[in-house]
């Protein structure tokens, strides 16, 4: 897709609650995304909040209730940013996301990273390798899911891969998603090296994290994508943006009080809608084409029905810098 044919910046909202949620929590933010004209909702793939001593976190399945989603929603694409690789084994997870991206008739994007999270795993009993073995086993799982969803069905020779942490055997019933070729593939992160090389050979969608020279990297990621003779202006480029918006200094207050930490207030838009379409502006200058509005209060609907109605109608024209 030509850098071109995408003009015009696309915002989402990203679900990180502050102390775990229902299904019903759930639905009820998504629903109100889908009806306020944002373009996406996506949630986290966690089992336990930032702060590993809150006992009041209520943990859900991240792709168990987008199956949910896929099938209470109508608009809205939806996916995770980013799941944990070490969570799924890979032929499970291109199955799931291939089943719920059939239930929602093609609206599923899967975003996936190495995971981070030590004392989440330890508290789930899920293994936690080290950080090279995580990036080794990240690049098999996208080999995997790629490689089964792009074998075609009746397939005589199927699906077979040989790794050092994952082999399939002659998969010749390969799980089929709705989208073609498959999915769209998110990879992110503040790594140097090998997240932009990851993301360059599989990434639709580059996502840059947060904090950091945001121009350095995705000139690191444009420089990855020429190396494997990649279009640099092909992928996607987005960014997250913690969020407290007000039409208020009481709103504002309040809402700013929510955000999970002071790194992530550092780098948040906190303040009246004119502020945040500022704060969007300066990342479309960056080349961003996604913004992922992090929200931590997901019962306060209003807050997203105010960035809907006051934010979203000035950014949708931005143009994009070129990468």
């Amino acid at each position: 897709m030509a850098r071109s044919d995408r003009r015009g910046i696309r915002l989402r909202v990203l679900m990180e609650p502050r102390h775990g949620s229902t299904y019903d929590d759930i639905l009820a933010l998504a629903l109100t995304t889908e009806r306020t004209g944002f373009d996406a909702f996506f949630r986290s793939d966690h089992l336990m909040g930032v702060d590993p001593e809150d006992r009041t976190y209520r943990p859900t399945d991240c792709w168990t209730t987008l199956g949910g989603l896929a099938r209470d929603t109508r608009r809205v694409r939806l996916g995770a940013l980013m799941g944990a690789a070490t969570f799924r084994a890979p032929g499970l997870l291109a199955t799931i996301v291939a089943s719920v991206d059939e239930m929602s008739g093609g609206r599923v994007e899967l975003g996936l990273g190495t995971g981070w999270y030590a004392r989440e795993h330890a508290a789930f009993g899920l293994p936690f390798p080290e950080t090279a073995e995580r990036f080794d086993r990240l690049e098999e799982q996208l080999a995997i899911i790629t490689g089964l969803w792009r074998t075609p069905s009746g397939d005589e020779e199927g699906f077979s891969f040989a790794g050092k942490h994952f082999r399939i055997e002659d998969n010749r019933t390969p799980p089929r998603p709705a989208q073609t070729p498959h999915p769209p593939i998110l990879v992110g992160g503040t790594g140097p090296r090998r997240t932009p090389a990851i993301a360059a050979k599989y990434a639709t969608e580059f996502n840059s994290a947060l904090g950091g020279d945001l121009r350095e990297r995705f000139d690191v990621f444009s420089r990855a994508c020429e190396a494997i003779g990649r279009d640099p202006a092909e992928p996607r480029r987005s960014s997250v943006l913690p969020i407290a918006c007000g039409s208020t200094p009481a709103e504002v207050e309040r809402r700013a009080a929510v955000i999970g930490s002071e790194f992530m207030r550092t780098n948040a838009a906190i303040g009246s809608p004119e502020l945040v379409v500022e704060r969007i502006e300066e990342l479309s200058a960056l080349g961003v084409d996604t913004v992922y509005l992090h929200i931590y209060d997901i019962h306060d609907l209003d807050h997203v029905e105010l960035i809907g109605a006051e934010v979203l109608p000035h950014v949708t024209a931005l143009e994009i810098a070129e990468p």
